[in-house]
């Protein structure tokens, strides 16, 4: 439970007061935590029908998370918005530039527009948080330019504060590992491929499954190079005889194991040295 006076307490007083003074909230979901916990408040606060989630139907979202975010608005009778946005048709996304998370947002964005026809009254939230800073995201630059708004940055939650909530309102993904756009699993400047996209949704389905719940699989063109915890990294060491036939059959002609572990951003550290602001 949230003790009576605690810093959580009164930042949880301070969304609900944000949100309260809003007509109604239209919020960009994507089944992950973050999000979840602001549409889970935000329906609290302001009812049914004043909440409006909206997810893309996009290649870069895994299946599973698509389906975890159906199942998050009809077990709390929220309502929902699904738009089909089509970023893999941008030569701009799909080169992969550093700054390819700007392009997707920009998408995401626009065809949210089409949403807000319909409640022109109602403000577009995103679930960024105050550690989404820490890192390089030139998504940020986006969501300011289509002036959508970050509640939890605002209120000053981080990531630990999101999942401690939602522990407490018990919401069913309240544990579930961040998962970024299957699109974050390759390098930039490779080019982003359709190919690509099913051959690491594929592995890290075929992992999970498996039993490593946190993993990404970065695709390197011919090959792929698995992450998981530190501490799962003996077990997948094991069973590596096993599960690494199995990947390739996915598609890749090699999978190496990274024995460093999951590091959430890797691929981000051949830019940290360039100084390069979202």
């Amino acid at each position: 439970m949230i003790e009576p006076g605690s810093e959580l307490k009164l930042k949880l007083k301070n969304l609900k007061d944000w949100i309260s003074k809003e007509k109604g909230v239209i919020v960009a979901f994507s089944g992950g935590i973050d999000s979840s916990l602001l549409l889970y408040v935000a329906r609290l606060v302001l009812g049914k029908e004043k909440t409006i989630a909206v997810v893309s139907k996009s290649e870069s979202l895994k299946a599973r998370d698509f389906e975890i975010a159906q199942s998050f608005c009809r077990q709390y009778d929220i309502l929902l918005e699904v738009i089909h946005t089509q970023e893999m048709e941008d030569s701009r996304y799909n080169e992969n530039p550093v700054n390819r998370c700007y392009f997707c947002k920009d998408h995401l964005y626009n065809d949210l527009l089409t949403v807000v026809k319909k409640f022109p009254d109602f403000r577009v939230l995103n679930g960024t948080n105050l550690d989404d800073h820490s890192d390089y995201r030139p998504g940020l630059q986006a969501a300011l330019e289509y002036q959508v708004l970050s509640p939890l940055a605002e209120c000053k939650f981080n990531k630990q504060d999101i999942r401690d909530i939602a522990r407490n309102y018990e919401l069913p993904n309240w544990d579930k590992p961040a998962s970024p756009c299957l699109s974050s699993r390759v390098p930039y400047t490779h080019k982003i491929t359709r190919k690509k996209l099913v051959e690491i949704e594929n592995a890290e389905n075929f992992l999970n499954d498996s039993g490593f719940i946190d993993v990404r699989v970065r695709h390197y063109g011919e090959y792929g190079r698995i992450e998981v915890k530190p501490d799962d990294l003996p077990r997948l060491m094991a069973m590596k005889e096993s599960l690494i036939p199995k990947i390739k059959e996915f598609g890749f002609k090699e999978i190496e194991i990274d024995e460093e572990g999951l590091v959430s951003g890797k691929l981000n550290r051949v830019i940290a040295s360039k100084n390069v602001n979202p």
